[in-house]
Formats: C-alpha cells, sequence, structure tokens
C-alpha cells in the first residue's frame, strides 16, 4: 500500500505523455500532407532567427506592453516548470522535495519560481481585462468566434490556477517553511493557514501537489487543441520561415522555364517537347486545398497565436475589407483537421468529401483584397507569412480557372496582345507626344 501513490503517479505520468504523443505524431502527419520544400540553406541564419525571434521574442517587443507582459508569462511557463523535475521524481519514488539537497542554490530557484509565479499572476490578470473589459478591437475581430475568445480565457484560467496551487503547495508545506530558504512568497501566504492542525495542512499541500501536476499534464495535451499550440512550434516555425526578401514572390519554375524558352531566339516554339520534359509541369499551378500548400506553410497555421496583429496592420482589413489574415491562418489551420479526421476516419486514406479550402473556407473575395504589402508578415511575433497562401491561392484562380477579377484579366489580356498593360497597340503608343 505505500507504493500505491507512486504507481498510480506513474500511471497518470504515462497516460499523459502518451496522448500527447499521440496527439504530435498527428499533427506531424497533418503537417506532412503538404507539397515537399527545401529549406536547408543557410542554417546559421536560420538558427540566428530562432534565436531571436522564438527564444529572444524579438517581434513582441515591438508593442511594448504586450511584449513585456508576454516575455513575464513566457519565462514563467519555462522557468517554472523546471521545478516539474523535481515534482516527478518525487511521485515516481516517493521522495520530497528531493533536489532540496542543493541547499542554498534551491532556496535561490525556488525563490525565483515564486516570484516569477507572482508576476505570471499579475500578468495573466491584465491580459484578461485587455481582452474581456477594455475589449481590445483585435481580439474581437469577425473570425473571433465563441471558440477561440472562450479557448484564450480557459489558457487564462489555466495559467491563474496553476500559478496559485504552486504557491498553495509551497506554503502549506510545513517542512519547506521550516528551511525558511526560498520561500520568498510563500511565507506570505503562509499565515493564511494558521491555526490549521499537521495533518490538515499535510492534505491541502497534497491536494496542491497533486492538482498542480495533473493540471500540468491536462495542459500540455490541450495544447494540440489550443492556439497556444505556438508554445512548442515558435521554433521550429522560425527556424524554417522564409530567408527571401518580405517583397520577393517565388516563381514557378516549370513556368519560368517556359518563359526563358520564348525569350530565346534560338528555340523553335513549334518543336515538340524533348521526352520527359513533360513531367516537368506540375499537376496543379498554384492551390486550392491544403493539400496544395507545402509543409511549411500549414505549420504555420498550426503555429498561428491568434493574437491578431496582422490583422490589425492589414490595410485592407482597416479599410472594411473582408480579408483578415488571421482569418487565412485559422481557416487553414480547421480545413487541415478536417482533412486529418477524414483520414483517420477512412484507416489511413483521404476520400474526397467534396470540399476545399477555396470556397468553403477562404472566400475569392478575401483573396482579391489583399494588396501583398507584407504588412502581415512584419507583423507576426512567430515569423507566420498569410501572404504566402494567399498568392497561391490566387495562381491558382488565374492559372487554372481563368477566374481573376475583369480589371485584371484585362491588363493580362493587354500584356499578352500589346507588350503593356495598356489598350494600346505597340505602334500607337508614343502618340501623346504628338499631341
Amino acid at each position: 500500500m505505500d507504493y500505491l501513490p507512486n504507481i498510480l503517479f506513474a500511471v497518470i505520468l504515462i497516460l499523459g505523455i502518451g496522448y500527447f504523443a499521440k496527439n504530435i505524431s498527428k499533427l506531424r502527419r497533418n503537417i506532412k500532407l503538404g507539397q515537399d520544400i527545401d529549406v536547408s540553406d543557410n542554417k546559421s541564419q536560420r538558427w540566428k532567427n530562432m534565436a531571436m525571434i522564438a527564444l529572444g521574442q524579438s517581434k513582441m517587443v515591438v508593442r511594448p506592453v504586450a511584449g513585456f507582459l508576454h516575455i513575464i508569462v513566457y519565462l514563467g511557463f519555462i522557468i517554472i516548470n523546471i521545478e516539474v523535475l523535481e515534482i516527478v521524481i518525487d511521485g515516481l519514488f516517493g521522495t520530497h522535495r528531493v533536489l532540496s539537497g542543493l541547499g542554498s542554490f534551491y532556496g535561490f530557484l525556488i525563490a525565483s519560481f515564486e516570484i516569477l509565479a507572482v508576476l505570471v499572476l499579475i500578468a495573466v490578470i491584465v491580459f484578461w481585462v485587455r481582452r474581456n473589459i477594455i475589449k481590445l478591437k483585435r481580439f474581437w475581430k469577425r473570425e473571433m468566434t465563441s471558440w477561440p475568445k472562450n479557448d484564450a480565457n480557459y489558457i487564462l484560467y489555466f495559467e491563474m490556477v496553476l500559478m496559485t496551487l504552486f504557491l498553495v503547495m509551497n506554503a502549506t508545506d510545513v517542512q519547506f517553511q521550516e528551511m525558511n530558504s526560498g520561500n520568498a512568497i510563500s511565507q506570505f501566504i503562509a499565515p493564511w493557514f494558521e491555526g490549521f492542525s499537521e495533518s490538515t495542512l499535510h492534505l491541502i499541500e497534497r491536494s496542491a501537489w497533486w492538482l498542480h501536476i495533473i493540471g500540468i499534464l491536462i495542459f500540455l495535451n490541450y495544447l494540440y487543441f489550443s492556439k497556444h499550440l505556438h508554445i512548442l512550434l515558435a521554433f521550429p516555425n522560425t527556424y524554417y520561415g522564409s530567408l527571401q526578401p518580405k517583397g520577393q514572390l517565388n516563381n514557378l519554375e516549370a513556368v519560368t522555364k517556359e518563359v526563358k524558352m520564348m525569350m530565346d531566339p534560338n528555340v523553335d516554339p513549334f518543336a515538340a517537347p524533348e521526352p520527359g520534359t513533360e513531367s516537368d509541369m506540375p499537376a496543379k499551378f498554384g492551390a486550392s486545398d491544403v493539400q496544395d500548400l507545402n509543409w511549411v506553410q500549414l505549420l504555420n497555421a498550426y503555429t498561428c497565436t491568434e493574437c491578431g496583429r496582422c490583422t490589425s496592420e492589414c490595410p485592407a482589413n482597416q479599410t472594411g475589407k473582408q480579408l483578415s489574415p488571421r482569418k487565412i491562418m485559422m481557416d487553414t489551420r480547421d480545413r487541415l483537421e478536417e482533412v486529418g479526421k477524414n483520414i483517420d476516419a477512412n484507416k489511413g486514406v483521404f476520400k474526397d468529401d467534396g470540399k476545399q479550402l477555396l470556397d468553403d473556407y477562404i472566400t475569392r473575395e478575401e483573396l482579391w483584397a489583399c494588396t501583398s504589402c507584407n504588412a502581415c508578415v512584419e507583423a507576426c511575433p512567430v515569423n507566420i507569412n498569410p501572404l504566402s497562401i494567399i498568392m497561391d491561392m490566387r495562381r491558382y484562380l488565374v492559372m487554372e480557372q481563368s477566374a481573376a477579377p475583369t480589371e485584371l484579366n484585362n491588363m493580362m489580356t493587354n500584356i499578352e496582345n500589346n507588350g503593356a498593360p495598356w489598350p494600346y497597340n505597340q505602334m500607337d503608343r508614343l502618340n501623346w507626344k504628338n499631341e
């Protein structure tokens, strides 16, 4: 019977980590549904981007208030959970504060954790006020329906509860309080429990201890279903992000080759293609569904924090257009999840469900409202690129369906016939100078 708590702890730990691993496997499967892309170039710059943006939070602090508060919560999440290591050891082997043997360094660590826990509580409360009382505009756009709004609040409540449990656990731990080292904050909470018997204090401390570790495991597994998946994915996302200048758009290799052949005077335009060159042309130009996007774009979709910085900077959105870069990413992720569930339900094979990302999730009006200014890309704190998805879907509309707006179709027709966007014959182009 003495080992029953340890066995129970081990079972809970295995179940929690096992379910998390299952979801991560599903996540990798879904991301790999995207087209392959080579992102093996310039590794030193990629590591630097990951260190500066994901770890260093360099793009978060562009907005100082939110950036500073986010850094506090981020540090709290990372550093405070170091104490999870001690909880796991204690839970598995029946020890109590096994790392206290580190002496004064242990006291310094726990004191730091307690101070951070209070700072996290303050930051989370401010975030809650900004979102629910002040109601910042970017948190209340049309795509922020019940689930995205509730999801953000659930995370805030989770963090409040976890930090509170950590402080209560320390405050009611008689042995820890008697150490008089590391209780920087909990020493002021301990008097709240004066008059309680030692057995009652032990019960409260054990309850807080169990709820804290179970809460952490629940939080860990909740991440897959939450916008806070970026806690894990921000690192690979910033590493694999595009290194091209933001104004540079990619070209289709097959189309580039064809244009070069058209411009080469030595190439016979009527000659039959060489054997094997037909395979150079892609099966589909652009993207109409998530499987047509590349895997980095799908990683982007799962990494989206739904913070709305992209949408708040988007000039099209500011002028009342339907386009919201955040919605583009949310729609892409939702469609990818739908495809993943389809595969799960059909034993690993996707069966056509009559839906696609284009039209069923993202409208053409949204796509053509984009000015391709890259404001959304610049604003994103974790290097997400909504513009790349918009451009690939536009490419599909133009090259597969000839479904560009009338003005754009007229311009392209003029370029084809007249060599310029204007409806003037090349011979008449300079007539203006005679007027």
